[in-house]
């Protein structure tokens, strides 16, 4: 299933997100740090929501309270809240 999750306090400022069986198939974000972004996309490929959440939640961009990762993380908790 295929989910699209609005950022807060980030640079980017979107992101879709495709799940199945538990696993993030595909993730694609809009604005951002590109190269940053593009690698986080291809090291979260096939791993289990809960892994996702564990690793990036919290994790914080500058003086910012929070980061493009973490929002990852927030989205997959909806994701899951959802089901």
């Amino acid at each position: 299933m295929k989910y699209s999750y609005r950022t807060e306090g980030t640079c980017c400022q979107a992101f879709d997100i495709e799940v199945e069986d538990g696993k993030v198939k595909n993730l694609e974000f809009y604005g951002g740090c590109n190269g940053n972004l593009q690698g986080i996309c291809s090291l979260i490929r096939g791993m289990k929501i809960e892994d996702v959440i564990d690793r990036l939640e919290g994790i914080r961009c500058g003086s910012k309270a929070t980061s493009c990762p973490d929002q990852l993380s927030k989205a997959l908790r909806l994701i899951q809240e959802r089901k």
